[in-house]
């Protein structure tokens, strides 16, 4: 009789529009590929959470068919094997012979789990004897030795353990395929039997369920990423909206309002950009008017003064011309009307020229200007000459607007002699233009004067003294190239450096040198400049498309450095000479400000 119940020995193993053309298309998958953009984060986070959860369920559904069917197979095979050890242990004799037990491995064998048994067993002669139906498979040594002791160990029989003997069975794979290994001993002395099933066809069927499986998770990966993408397009469109509206809003476009449709949040949040545009609207349209009221105010304040100032400046010029034949006790008075009016007439002109900034009416009227004698001029003009050292090479021209640039270096060579010490130093330099393109640019540049300049000069040489040359060709000819080439002027940047020895200027005072009617010292209101002539002089260097910059010199004094480009008919539109659109021959010529 065999045992009543099945029980383990070594059970067990364990096992992802078209109407936009070729360059939408392109933006548009870099807009998606990029790592910091929502909607990749959007699709992201859909495609993590979808595959967690497919592969979650792929799992434990794999591992509950996995149980299933190899827990119904190996039932349904060790039931049937412990059935026909019983029965054959019925037909058998006590001690049967090698025949008897090879007939009855056959007959366990024959049955419908198709198995291979082994039995073992003593005959009368107490020789013991192994039948197997399939020797390459099925041996004593084929055995898992953990199965055979636990088959042949004999358990004390109790209230809690009903027989000695039990069946016992594990799994274990021969040639990669999958076996099931189960043995039992007949109580009362009867014959041990063995039996391997085979557990290919399982795998088979385990493996297309992983299969399955799988292409199911890979289907729901794309499902979630589609839905991602749709999700992502909802909710991103009204975004995308609202920042290219922003954008329109940022770069002026105060009438840029958004389409609003429902009821969510992001329709909230589009009707408070439309309340917020419409306001910003107001407000900006509100300070526009202002501002324009007081440029208005200025100008026509300036203009109607004009006119008393011109008459009153004609008798203050008057009295400064009979100063010596005055009394001495109204000289000083007459002095100080004559200083005043000339400072009144100095305010008048600086917010005249201000105001034409402010609306934008100011234009350049171009010329070819040779640098060095513009400085000169404007020295000696103002009487400088002896306070001043200049440090610059006849022949740098440049395309500027000569009156502006004369507004310019009278503003910073005056404040260097008001406000800095002696002696003042201007010096003029050039410098190739910035970034690759414009040295590439000035390369080619350089190439095409010197080829000319080679031209210049063999022509020179042939045409000899009758063409008036001379020897003196090729000098004329360096003086040429060295001045900017053919046409006078050449590219890069034209560099004036304005640097006094004074004291400097205070560090808190350098970012606000250029505001309107700044001064360096509040106990000084009453000084001769009136605060606008550094800002003027920005204005025009800006105008040019250039730019002033202050600082301090290291070894002491203030130093202000112009750049401006040598041809500024490349970067503002400025006028020709002769055109009918005429400067204001004195406006704003030869002031001098504060800091």
């Amino acid at each position: 009789m065999t045992a009543g119940a099945a029980r383990g020995a070594g059970a067990g193993e364990g096992k992802r529009k078209r109407g936009g053309g070729a360059g939408r298309l392109l933006r548009r998958a870099s807009g998606v590929l990029r790592l910091t953009s929502l909607r990749l984060r959007l699709v992201v986070v859909f495609a993590l959470v979808a595959l967690t959860a497919a592969v979650s369920a792929s799992g434990i559904a794999y591992w509950l068919n996995r149980n299933t069917v190899l827990d119904r197979t190996q039932n349904a095979a060790l039931k049937d094997f412990r059935k026909s050890l019983e029965d054959t242990a019925h037909t058998l004799p006590l001690r049967p012979r090698c025949s008897e037990l090879q007939d009855a491995a056959r007959q366990m064998a024959a049955g419908p789990q198709n198995y291979t048994v082994l039995l073992i067993g003593t005959d009368r002669d107490g020789k013991e004897c192994a039948a197997t139906t399939d020797k390459a498979l099925l041996t004593l040594q084929s055995v898992p030795r953990s199965l055979r002791s636990a088959v042949d160990q004999v358990r004390p029989v109790d209230e809690n353990n009903l027989a000695a003997h039990h069946l016992y069975w594990q799994r274990k794979e021969v040639g990669d395929v999958p076996y099931l290994v189960a043995g039992a001993q007949v109580i009362g002395g009867g014959p041990t039997g063995y039996m391997m099933k085979s557990l290919a066809t399982e795998r088979q069927d385990l493996t297309s369920l992983g299969w399955s499986l799988g292409i199911a998770t890979a289907l729901a990966l794309v499902g979630s990423a589609l839905l991602a993408q749709a999700a992502a397009t909802t909710v991103l469109r009204p975004v995308q909206r609202l920042g290219y509206a922003a954008r329109q809003l940022g770069e002026g476009r105060l009438d840029t309002r958004l389409r609003v449709t429902g009821t969510d949040e992001l329709a909230e949040l589009s009707r408070t950009f439309n309340r917020t545009a419409e306001r910003l609207q107001q407000r900006v349209e509100e300070l526009s008017a202002r501002e324009a009221s007081s440029r208005r105010f200025v100008a026509d304040m300036s203009h109607e003064l004009r006119t008393p100032l011109t008459a009153i400046t004609a008798v203050t010029e008057v009295l400064e011309e009979e100063a010596d034949s005055l009394d001495p006790m109204i000289a000083p008075a007459v002095q100080l009307v004559v200083s005043e009016t000339r400072r009144l007439n100095d305010l008048v002109e600086n917010l005249m020229e201000v105001t034409r900034f402010d609306a934008g009416t100011a234009r350049l009227v171009l010329d070819d200007v040779d640098v060095a004698d513009q400085v000169t001029a404007c020295i000696d003009a103002r009487a400088w000459l002896d306070a001043v050292e200049l440090d610059a090479d006849r022949g740098i021209v440049a395309r500027l607007d000569p009156r502006r640039l004369d507004v310019i270096l009278a503003n910073l060579i005056g404040n260097a002699l008001k406000h800095g010490g002696s002696p003042v130093r201007v010096s003029v330099l050039t410098e190739p233009g910035e970034g690759p393109e414009a040295r590439e640019a000035g390369e080619a540049r350089e190439a095409g004067e010197r080829a000319e300049r080679a031209e210049r000069i063999e022509a020179a040489e042939s045409a000899g003294p009758a063409a008036g040359a001379g020897a003196d060709a090729p000098e004329a000819a360096d003086r040429a190239d060295r001045s900017g080439g053919a046409d006078g002027h050449g590219g890069g940047q034209l560099v004036i450096r304005v640097r006094d020895h004074g004291p400097g200027i205070p560090e808190e005072v350098l970012p606000h040198v250029f505001d309107r009617f700044y001064k360096a010292s509040a106990s000084r209101p009453r000084s001769e400049g009136s605060g606008l002539g550094l800002s003027i002089a920005q204005e025009n260097a800006q105008i040019h498309g250039g730019r002033i910059s202050a600082a301090n010199h290291p070894e002491g004094g203030a130093v202000f450095t112009l750049r401006l480009p040598r041809d500024a008919s490349l970067l503002a539109g400025g006028e020709e000479p002769g055109d009918d659109r005429r400067r204001d021959a004195d406006t704003g010529a030869g002031r001098e400000d504060e800091r």
